[in-house]
């Protein structure tokens, strides 16, 4: 089964509020964007953000420039009609991360979740060739994975874990890390899941 006929199965099966990733306010991801410093016009794409209610603090937060990419059309349906009118506000694209190519540059890319599930050295390479070819010159990078001591699973697929040295071998030396904090998520039916939060600086 593809990225896609699967990704678009799990959200028809259980819905937004009902994946063990469900966070009704993703409060260390925007922590970790305003740490960063980016600017609120800077622009910010939200990587396999589909269903995600980020892309509504940030509106509420007055930040412009806003996309969302996820490979499941499914995921993004259910954000844009939860934000109903302000969905025009935001640019969305579906898409595979790994194919995607991007119409402009944006100051900060953000994803909770979409690397840890590329298993594949050849999938992980174009992930980070389409992050080069998005971000801006100096511009942030937030991303979350599973933690060491995390699931090996999830959704019926094997992940990656990672710690500092792992994704920093990934994104190489020209990338910055600037700060890690750790996450112990509580899933809707209150099973804890560690994640791993890294926030670095692209010196391009």
């Amino acid at each position: 089964m593809s990225r896609k006929a699967h990704w678009d199965q799990v959200y028809r099966t259980k819905g937004p509020q009902d994946v063990s990733w469900y966070q009704r306010r993703p409060d260390l991801s925007l922590a970790l964007i305003a740490a960063s410093g980016v600017s609120k016009d800077a622009g910010i794409i939200d990587v396999g953000g589909g269903a995600s209610t980020l892309v509504d603090f940030l509106l509420d937060e007055g930040y412009t420039g806003l996309a969302v990419l996820d490979v499941s059309g499914v995921a993004l349906s259910y954000s844009r009609l939860r934000l109903g009118a302000r969905a025009a506000a935001v640019e969305w694209f579906e898409a595979d991360v790994t194919s995607f190519t991007p119409p402009r540059r944006f100051g900060l890319w953000h994803d909770r979740a979409v690397l840890h599930f590329l298993t594949s050295a050849d999938d992980r390479r174009a992930y980070f060739a389409t992050l080069r070819r998005t971000l801006q010159a100096s511009g942030a990078v937030v991303i979350s994975t599973f933690a060491l001591d995390g699931p090996p699973k999830c959704s019926g697929l094997d992940v990656v874990r990672y710690d500092e040295r792992a994704i920093q071998a990934e994104l190489g030396a020209e990338f910055q890390l600037q700060e890690v904090r750790c996450e112990t998520h509580i899933a809707p039916w209150k099973s804890e899941q560690r994640f791993i939060y890294f926030r670095f600086r692209w010196q391009a």
